[in-house]
């Protein structure tokens, strides 16, 4: 388990079912990203919050290059799986105060109009976080690396 973090390698012993998970989340990711940059560029600048020092369209456009950067590594780099699923789901995290800008100011955007529907995304952000874990094998190693310390 020691050695530095960006040689994090696939363990053998991922499931079909993970495996199919992993690739589902890649290409889910990488559309994402890519309509970050083309027709739903309006819906995520909506989601940028309004305290966060930076210019919203960059963001957006960081975050559209980061999630195809993910989503391919998730579906085409096997051998840094657990790489790949450490830095998808620490981007899940760091996108939810998107998530939860669009909840408190009640921004309309991907049909999510009323703040009931606003509140309920939020809960499904920690399960993108353990999708991304669990169909890698991180959260194996993160069980792993805990007993070890």
């Amino acid at each position: 388990m020691s050695g530095d973090f960006l040689t994090l390698e696939a363990k053998p012993g991922l499931t079909i079912l993970q495996h199919i998970a992993r690739v589902v989340l890649g290409f889910a990711l990488a559309f994402a990203g890519i309509s970050h940059l083309t027709f739903n560029r309006g819906e995520f600048l909506a989601q940028v919050p309004n305290w966060l020092p930076l210019d919203a369209d960059l963001v957006v456009i960081l975050s559209g290059v980061m999630e195809i950067v993910l989503g391919l590594g998730l579906i085409f780099m096997l051998s840094k799986s657990i790489l790949f699923g450490l830095l998808t789901g620490t981007f899940f995290i760091l996108i939810f105060p998107g998530n939860i800008a669009q909840y408190i100011n009640g921004i309309d955007a991907f049909g999510l109009d009323t703040d009931r529907a606003r509140l309920i995304r939020l809960f499904f952000q920690p399960i993108l976080v353990l999708w991304a874990i669990w169909s890698t094998g991180a959260l194996t190693y993160l069980k792993l690396l805990k007993k070890q310390n």
